[in-house]
């Protein structure tokens, strides 16, 4: 990520104001939902497994531009990142299960896939849980995203700041699924990432970089893509928004997947502390167009 990424914010204040007047209250056409759904694609793609909340630049993006495109339809684009993320990690995921079955016929409760397993399926179990609980009771308005954003910038920069970074793969417990995965259950709040609750709660206990990146991502296919199919049902009954939905989905597989690369790589180097930074000013933007009077399309 350059320095030029960070700029966004900035730019997005101005673009906050001027969607006052250029919202639309018509639904798209087919060219022009695909479109739509194609640029939705992107910013899906390339925000989902960064920590900076994807959910959270799905929504603002649409309000910017006054798109009408309906909630539903958006959550079903996420579909595209579950394809990404089994794509990436296929080879894991084929290594991990039969190792897992293997060790519970052997009854070898040491063994690194049976410990990857049952993190995995433990930590799942919390998001899920109060997913389905709370799922229509937490406000997606830009205070809350913004606000989230902020909070969840300084935990990342705490974690930085403290975590030991010394555990690698080979280190997973269980206990490292549970934790991380109660942690995943803060990015129920649009705003808080999904990768970053889990990858924050990672580096404070002790993961190396690259490490709680690898694992963020595995903990998170049963629980992306089990909440991703829950949400979009609605969207893939919708035969007039089908074509849509489908460039939405392949722009946002083919976008998430290079995210995925990039970030591992990044990680292997760089700290995570330019998304503490681009999240503080993202969330700061936000605020400052709310006070400047911007009101988003739901509001």
């Amino acid at each position: 990520m350059t320095l030029e990424t960070l700029t966004f914010p900035s730019c997005t204040f101005f673009l906050l104001i001027a969607s006052e007047t250029a919202q639309s209250t018509a639904m798209p056409s087919l060219v022009e939902g695909s479109l739509q759904a194609f640029i939705l694609g992107i910013v899906q793609g390339m925000t989902e497994f960064l920590p900076i909340s994807s959910t959270a630049h799905l929504l603002i993006f649409r309000d910017v531009f006054g798109w009408q495109q309906p909630k539903y339809f958006v959550d079903a684009i996420q579909f595209g990142s579950v394809i990404a993320v089994l794509w990436y990690f296929w080879a894991d995921v084929c290594q991990i299960i039969p190792g897992a079955w293997q060790a519970f016929q052997e009854k070898n409760w040491h063994r690194e896939e049976w410990k990857i397993f049952v993190g995995i399926a433990i930590g799942s179990i919390p998001a899920l849980f109060f997913g389905f609980i709370f799922r229509d009771l937490i406000p997606e308005s830009p205070f809350v995203i913004a606000s989230a954003s902020i909070v969840m910038a300084l935990l990342l920069g705490l974690a930085e700041k403290v975590g030991t970074r010394k555990r690698d793969f080979s280190a997973l417990e269980i206990k490292d699924g549970l934790l991380v995965g109660l942690g995943q259950t803060l990015a129920l709040v649009p705003g808080v990432s999904r990768s970053g609750s889990t990858l924050t709660t990672a580096l404070f206990l002790g993961l190396q970089r690259q490490t709680a990146a690898r694992f963020s991502f595995l903990l998170g296919i049963p629980t992306l893509t089990i909440a991703t199919l829950y949400q979009s049902t609605r969207a893939f009954g919708n035969i007039e928004s089908f074509f849509p939905l489908l460039v939405g989905i392949v722009s946002s597989s083919t976008f998430s997947y290079l995210s995925i690369v990039w970030l591992l790589k990044f990680l292997q180097r760089q700290s995570t502390w330019v998304f503490v930074w681009y999240r503080l000013a993202f969330g700061s933007v936000i605020l400052g167009a709310l006070a400047a009077g911007w009101r988003s399309v739901g509001s």
